[in-house]
This record gives C-alpha cells, structure tokens and sequence, in this order.
C-alpha cells in the first residue's frame, strides 16, 4: 500500500489508475478507523480497483466549541489495518494541501444544509461538502462510499454530486453496529464506561420505533414522543433532536406515507453521538432498517 501526502501525488497516482478497465474507488474518513469504516473497504474492494482510502481530519467542518484538537488521530495503526485490508492508496494529506494559503472557496447545498445536524452546527456541512467536492475533483473516482450512520450528510452529498454532474457514484452502506446496538463511531472512544452504557438508549429508542411501526403506528407525533420518552428517562444522556423526515427534502412528515428517516442527537456525558433509522414503505406495511 502507498502512502500519499501531496495533492499533486495522488492526482498523478487516481489518473494513472483511471487509465485501467476497473473502477476506481473512494472511501473518504477522517482516520481512527474502526469496523464501520472496514465494511465500507471491503465494500469499495469488492466494486473497484484501485481503492484510495483518505484520511483528513478536516478543520472546516468543525464549530469553534467542538472537539477538533481532541478528535482521534491514529495514522500508524489505521494504516496498518488499511495496509491489511487490501487497500492499494491511502491519501493522507497535511491541512495545507487541502486549503493552501489564500483559499476562499466554500461548497453550500441549500435547503438541506441548515436542520437538524446543520441547525445544531451551523456550517458543518458547509465544511463537509467543500471537502468532499475537493476530494472528489483530486481522486476523481466513479465510486465514492459513505455509512448510512450519516444519513444527513450522505443526502447533501448526493445532492451536490448530482447538481454539479459530477462523475462519482455514491454507495451508501450499513450502519455497523455493536452487538447492544451501539452504531459505531469514532467518537465512542470518549465515552467512559458508565457513558457508554447509557449511549445505548439511542439504538433502545430506534428498537422500540421499530416495533411500534411493525406494530401498525403511523401517527409521527406518537413514534416521535415514544423515541424522546426513551432518551429522555436516560440519565446522563441530553437529546438535541429527534425527527421523523422525508428522507429526499429532509422536512417533517407528520404521517408515514413513503420512505422516510427518523434522525436523533443526544449527547452522552461530554460526547455528541448520532443514530438514524430508515423507513420504507413495502406494501401495506413498513421496513424499518436500523
């Protein structure tokens, strides 16, 4: 596996390697990689070759009061495990080669950017979706994959990618998650033992909208107060929001009709944590897919 610091390095490498019969792939992460992250390998493995990883912990994404100095870096041993999956190209660019001295330009999608996640941070996803396009217009992959874990953010980035035609597919994969329904996530490792065991009223929620839909419930005021109820009698455990939303415009719904995600943020002592669950509809019933 090669090791790549410099834009025009991997620009050199992605065209070389777009010049083959197979597709070349992108999983872009922000490091201290963990299972969540091997599936969508093994996924981008499974489609394309090459595969680049990158790993940029990206400061643009990140609020004034947020953890970025803190947030996990572990070059060493996720190229380790990288080099162990297979992976032909990892991308580990300094902030400099990202956004070089004089750089003005931001990406927004508009109307999707600015709820929920993007109401609770504003101007992460403005941060997010530069970096990706950047990443996109360096790599230029046909395959670009990303966990449903982030569903908002998966959403935008398909928006951009087709406002702006760009030729990059999205493969959207699994939330993974641990066996007491914990979605993985590189910020559980700040979680101390007490914290880590109340971060699991967020999948206990989803679990029990699940079963409240399978149960015949459609009425979202309900489905939403069931969820809140849960998180809420947690403690230690703070909710920010919890939403039932049409899963193309992001916007409330107030009954299940169509495909649909119930979206939620909770922060678990110090930690700010996310889950989702998908709802679709099959026939007289719904699917509902955490």
């Amino acid at each position: 596996m090669e090791l790549i610091h410099t834009v025009a390095w991997m620009r050199q490498v992605a065209a070389e390697a777009r010049r083959g019969d197979c597709p070349l792939g992108l999983v872009p992460t922000m490091g201290a990689l963990h299972e969540g992250h091997f599936s969508l390998v093994r996924e981008a493995k499974r489609q394309c070759s090459p595969v680049v990883v990158s790993i940029f912990v990206n400061p643009k994404q990140f609020g004034p009061s947020e953890d970025f100095q803190k947030y996990p870096r572990t070059l060493d041993a996720d190229r380790a495990a990288l080099e162990n999956l297979g992976v032909d190209y990892t991308f580990a660019p300094a902030p400099e080669q990202i956004y070089p001295s004089g750089f003005r330009t931001a990406v927004s999608v508009e109307g999707l950017s600015d709820k929920l996640e993007g109401r609770s941070r504003p101007g992460h996803f403005r941060g997010v979706t530069t970096v990706v396009l950047k990443l996109f217009e360096i790599v230029q992959p046909r395959f670009a994959f990303f966990g449903r874990k982030d569903a908002q953010q998966v959403r935008i980035i398909r928006q951009m990618t087709g406002d702006l035609a760009l030729d990059t597919e999205i493969a959207v994969c699994p939330i993974v998650r641990e066996p007491d329904g914990l979605a993985l996530s590189s910020r559980n490792a700040y979680l101390s033992a007490g914290d880590r065991r109340a971060a699991t009223v967020l999948y206990r929620s989803l679990d029990a909208l699940r079963r409240e839909i399978s149960a015949g419930d459609r009425d979202v005021v309900h489905l939403v107060a069931t969820v809140r109820k849960i998180i809420e009698a947690e403690p230690g455990v703070a909710l920010d929001y919890a939403e039932i939303v049409d899963a193309d415009t992001l916007e409330p719904v107030m009954a299940l009709r169509k495909t649909c995600c119930a979206l939620l943020a909770a922060r678990v002592g110090n930690t700010r944590l996310i889950d989702n669950a998908l709802i679709e509809p099959a026939g007289e019933s719904f699917i509902v897919t955490l």
